[in-house]
C-alpha cells in the first residue's frame, strides 16, 4: 500500500504556490487526496494543508522538499498518517474531559497514542489503569512547584510527546514550561475567554444570570488563558437552571470542545498564525 502523508506549510504569499506544490508532488508520483489553503491578506501569509499518497521514501521526500521549500521561505511539517500522535494528558480532580478523551481514543475516534496521564491528585489512577495507561502522581505545592514541573517535563520528554493536553489541570504552568511546550499544549477553559476566570466559574455564571455558557480550547502560553484559540462553543441556559445544571451542561460543552481541538491538532489541521489559528477542518 502506498504511504500517505500530511504536509502543512506557511510562507509569504505569492502567485504560483499551489501550482508549485502540486507540481512537486506530481513529479514524484504523488496523488493528492485532500487539499486546503488560505491567504491571510492582513499578514500577507499563505497557509496550506495537503494529504497525499506517494511511494518516495519519507526521508528522501523530506530532503527534497526542504530544498524546494527554501525558495518560498516556507515553515513546513511532513507527517505520515500511519503514526498516531504521542500524547500526555494532565488532569487534577475533575475527570470529565479525561474520561471523554480516553473513551474517544479507545473507540478509534482520535488518532492518538496516549502515553501517560499526569496528575497532582490520585483520583484517576484506577481510570488510567482501566485503559492500561501509566499514571504519574506528582503533588504540586508552592514549595515544590519547580521540582514538580521538572518531573512533569521529564515524563513528557521520555514519552516523546508531541501533544500535551491539560484536561482540567488546575495548576498554572510556569513561563518556562509554557515556552518549552509552545505550540503543542492545549488547555480547556470553562468560558469564553476571559470571562469568569478562577474557581467555581459556574457559580459566577449563575450569580450573573447568564443566558449562554461556553468553553474555549486554546494553546498554552505564558500569558494565562490568552493563547491562540482553537475551538469554542456555547450552550443556552435560562433562569430555571441551577448551579448543578449549569455545571453538568458546562462539562459536556468543555468535553466536546476539547475533543474537537485535540482531533484537529492530531490530524495536523491547525496552523499557527501569530496569536490566531488557521484550521483546515
Amino acid at each position: 500500500m502506498t504511504p500517505t502523508y500530511i504536509l502543512t506549510l506557511s510562507c509569504p504569499d505569492r502567485t504560483g504556490i499551489v501550482h508549485a506544490v502540486s507540481g512537486f508532488l506530481l513529479e514524484r508520483g504523488g496523488n493528492i487526496e485532500e487539499a486546503a489553503q488560505y491567504n491571510d491578506h492582513d499578514t500577507g501569509l499563505f497557509f496550506m494543508r495537503v494529504q497525499f499518497a506517494c511511494a518516495v521514501d519519507a526521508g528522501e521526500l523530506r530532503q527534497q522538499w526542504d530544498a524546494f521549500a527554501q525558495g518560498f521561505q516556507m515553515d513546513w511539517q511532513l507527517h505520515a498518517t500511519t503514526q498516531p500522535m504521542r500524547t500526555v494528558i494532565m488532569v487534577s480532580k475533575e475527570g470529565h474531559c479525561l474520561n471523554d478523551l480516553l473513551f474517544r481514543w479507545k473507540s478509534g475516534l482520535l488518532p492518538l497514542d496516549i502515553r501517560a496521564i499526569v496528575s497532582n491528585h490520585r483520583e484517576f489512577y484506577q481510570l488510567a489503569a482501566s485503559y492500561n495507561v501509566p499514571f504519574h502522581h506528582i503533588p504540586v505545592g508552592k514549595d515544590n512547584k519547580a521540582q514538580a514541573e521538572a518531573r512533569q517535563y521529564e515524563i513528557i520528554q521520555a514519552e516523546g510527546a508531541e501533544l500535551v493536553v491539560l484536561a482540567r489541570y488546575m495548576q498554572i504552568l510556569s513561563d518556562d514550561l509554557c515556552r518549552k511546550l509552545e505550540g503543542r499544549a492545549i488547555n480547556i477553559h470553562h468560558s469564553f475567554l476571559p470571562s469568569f476566570k478562577g474557581a467555581k466559574p459556574y457559580y459566577q455564571a449563575h450569580d450573573r444570570g447568564v443566558k449562554l455558557i461556553g468553553a474555549t480550547a486554546h494553546y498554552v502560553t505564558a500569558d494565562l488563558d490568552e493563547g491562540p484559540i482553537i475551538e469554542q462553543d456555547v450552550a443556552r441556559v435560562d433562569h430555571s437552571k441551577t448551579v448543578e445544571d449549569l455545571t453538568a451542561q458546562g462539562r459536556d460543552t468543555e468535553s466536546q470542545v476539547l475533543a474537537r481541538a485535540v482531533k484537529w491538532h492530531s490530524e495536523h489541521r491547525v496552523l499557527l498564525n501569530g496569536h490566531k489559528t488557521v484550521i483546515f477542518k
